[in-house]
């Protein structure tokens, strides 16, 4: 009996023995592999998905250009595992002075030792790297991790949006613009590229800068785009952001007013009107109107901007005095019904289709009543009433500028031209354009030497939803082409409160510096060459 007791026992002491010597084994000479797995897991986790494909902008050489990819950065962390109780306040002391976090917090951090990886510092510099590795402090180590970067910072950050991290499943996901919309391509490695030209995208938000800071406006916004083809060539919003730092910024900075943002355009919407009404035949750029200075309709009255009566005036004229009385006329010798089928035929009140995410629709429902108001088509021909995106209203003078085609606005280099509709012929088309040219020639703020030009200005009040009505806030906008006789792009420039009371003493100048800029970057022709005095 005592032989079998001794044989059990000393059975048992050997297993016990092995089981000692193996878990020594583990936890001694194989810890550092096994903490390098599980670091290298927990470390995953939050990592960037290293086949994330890249966002592609160009220039006009058709270079393609990263504007946002993966970069490979340091980063501190600690392994409270390897953090001995006694050391674990002397430890926490050192990091909290060297990384400016909270000592008590890290103590608590280190002293669960179930815990193989504690993130102390991403995104760190060279030289506190180089301190860290100095000091060889106890459990803490560094490694390099991979994330999404911005390499142009700001540079359309409304357009691209930025990664960041779904809460679910702990993976890297686009939160906003294309980074949300083409989450599913990119995160499979695919790049994707675009039609914007970083050379004209980083001087169309110098320009919102300068504008914003010259007249104290609240945000801005400017879109560049090919008449003939709706390719988008820019697409500029301020405020705007850092995505390398997105946690910075406001919420609503992340908006891409340009698709995302509708508002009352004002007189900027007055050619679109005539363009309704010469289309039918109801008018010509020569019919004349006796302006009294105003109309009152439904018990409203409508003045001029400038409370002016200018007499008898042509439809020419009322472009070039942007004439809000002349308008009226003008949407009234066209009809109510058929002015509004000439809205809905340049896209108000529908998307446009451009293929980037949460785009608005404008509305137009004012036009769209049982009971039908004349002052709601009034106020409507002159831009008021009606709302609309900055993409949807320089999509519609595109088809000015074309010779009367609705193009799709696109942004994709795999996308192509697509005609959505004709709207008007093109000689109507090249009526218009001709009073708009006329406008820019009597007024000389948005000429340029050399070249036929095309724009109208258009001010207009801010709604006051919470009250009805309009607030005094104004909205200005100018939209314009060049060369007007072939044009190779259409520029909106849009400037949210500014301290002017006129768009000629803000976007227009700011649109005339902006569109000398494409003319000499594209290296276009002049189309208005004056021939010299000859003299004997």
């Amino acid at each position: 009996m005592k032989v079998r007791l001794y044989i059990i026992t000393g059975f048992f002491t050997l297993l016990f023995t092995v089981l000692g010597v193996n878990l020594f084994q583990l936890q001694i000479e194989k810890g550092k592999d096994f903490t390098n797995k599980i670091e290298a897991q927990n470390a995953s986790r939050e990592e960037l998905n290293l086949r994330r494909g890249s966002i592609l902008f160009s220039n006009r050489s058709g270079e393609e250009i990263q504007v946002a990819l993966n970069k490979d950065f340091p980063i501190i962390y600690a392994v409270p595992k390897e953090i001995k109780p006694e050391k674990e306040k002397e430890v926490a002391r050192t990091v909290a002075a060297l990384l400016s976090l909270d000592e008590e917090k890290l103590v608590k951090d280190f002293s669960n030792k179930n815990s193989l990886f504690k993130l102390l510092k991403d995104k760190a510099d060279d030289s506190l790297i180089a301190t860290v590795r100095s000091l060889n402090i106890e459990g803490v180590k560094t490694l390099t991790k991979q994330y999404r970067y911005y390499p142009f910072n700001e540079l359309a950050s409304s357009l691209i949006g930025f990664v960041g991290v779904n809460e679910d499943q702990n993976e890297p996901v686009g939160l906003y613009g294309i980074e949300k919309m083409y989450n599913e391509v990119l995160a499979r490695g695919d790049s994707v590229s675009f039609t914007i030209d970083r050379e004209i995208q980083a001087k169309a938000e110098q320009t919102l800068e300068e504008l914003i800071a010259a007249h104290n406006g609240t945000g801005a916004t400017i879109v560049v785009q090919e008449p003939m083809t709706g390719k988008i060539l820019a697409l500029a919003n301020k405020p705007s952001f850092d995505p390398n730092n997105y946690t910075d910024a406001s919420t609503k900075d992340f908006m891409n007013s340009a698709v995302q943002y509708v508002y009352e355009p004002g007189s900027v919407f007055k050619p679109l009107t005539m363009s309704a009404g010469i289309d039918t035949g109801a008018i010509t750029p020569e019919t004349t109107y006796v302006d009294k200075g105003s109309v009152t309709l439904n018990g409203r009255t409508i003045r001029n901007w400038d409370l002016k009566a200018h007499g008898k005036v042509t439809m020419t004229n009322a472009i070039e005095l942007s004439l809000n009385t002349a308008t009226v006329f003008a949407e009234q010798k066209t009809g109510h019904k058929v002015f509004l089928e000439y809205l809905k035929k340049y896209g108000l009140g529908e998307l446009t289709g451009i293929s980037l995410p949460d785009e608005v629709r404008g509305s137009i429902k004012n036009l769209e009543r049982k009971e039908i108001r004349d002052v709601d088509f009034a106020t409507a021909a002159y831009g008021q009433g009606v709302s609309l995106t900055p993409v949807q209203l320089i999509t519609a003078f595109s088809a000015i500028a074309n010779g009367g085609v609705l193009m799709k606005p696109y942004v994709r280099t795999d996308e192509s031209p697509y005609v959505v509709r004709r709207v008007i012929k093109k000689e109507t088309a090249d009526k218009v354009r001709l009073m708009m040219e006329s406008a820019v020639d009597k007024a000389k703020i948005a000429a340029i030497p050399n070249y036929h030009v095309a724009g109208k200005t258009g001010t207009a009040f801010i709604p006051d939803f919470k009250r009805g009505g309009y607030t005094e806030d104004l909205i200005q906008t100018f939209v314009g082409f060049a060369p007007a006789t072939n044009p190779k792009f259409v520029i909106l420039i849009k400037l949210d409160r500014p301290d002017k009371p006129l768009a000629g003493l803000t976007v227009v100048p700011a649109f005339k510096t902006f569109a000398q800029f494409i003319l000499n970057y594209y290296n276009v022709p002049p189309d208005r060459i004056v021939e010299p005095i000859k003299t004997q």
